[in-house]
């Protein structure tokens, strides 16, 4: 059964952890070559089993740019929080001008950080992602979060938590892909945490 409202994660709370999880995501990506840990932690995900695909796919599709921002508005509406809805599509906008500045912070090594089909020997590419080009953050994880923390902020348990697991399926699911590095995730995923947290204290009540 689905509860009434549970009391929101203060605000600086979630963007301190977002920030925190972008500064070490930053700091791990500048090595050259691509740390043995990340690679392991690569490997495990990307040769997971065939049938997390079917099982993955859907929710990935939280990432996309216009999908994302069009389900994401949509719960926050239906939650009867037109404010929420807006904060979604500011998220989106957000969400393009983070992802430029970080790859701007981390130009010296994009040649580094470079999709798993170019940057990681076997690895395994499933769907129609991109086998080459930078891929330091993750956008679909940025987008995924930031909407992630906007519409949990506004629905009641369990539907809360679901909204942040969804969010955490795309940010593994781009890795299982093959589309991305874990730390092209965690940056992804804390710069939308910072984002999103910021966005939900500018909402009412």
């Amino acid at each position: 059964m689905i509860g009434g409202p549970t009391p929101a994660v203060p605000w600086i709370i979630t963007v301190s952890v977002g920030l925190a999880m972008l500064g070490l995501s930053v700091a791990g990506a500048r090595k050259d070559p691509i740390p043995a840990s990340e690679v392991a932690v690569f490997r495990a995900l990307n040769h997971g089993p065939e049938w997390w695909y079917p099982v993955m796919w859907l929710p990935m599709q939280l990432g996309n740019l216009v999908v994302g921002t069009i389900v994401g508005g949509a719960v926050c509406l239906l939650a009867g929080e037109p404010w929420a809805a807006g904060a979604v599509v500011a998220a989106m906008v957000l969400k393009l001008v983070t992802e430029r500045l970080i790859r701007h912070e981390m130009a010296p090594y994009l040649q580094i950080r470079r999709r798993p089909g170019e940057s990681q020997p076997g690895a395994i590419l499933r769907g129609d992602v991109s086998p080459a080009g930078p891929s330091f953050p993750s956008g679909h994880v940025l987008l995924a979060a930031a909407c992630a923390c906007v519409t949990a902020a506004v629905l009641p348990w369990p539907l809360d938590i679901l909204a942040v697991t969804l969010a955490a399926i795309v940010a593994i699911g781009r890795v299982y892909v093959g589309a991305h590095n874990p730390l092209d995730v965690t940056a992804g995923f804390g710069a939308g945490l910072a984002i999103g947290g910021a966005l939900t204290a500018l909402l009412p009540g």
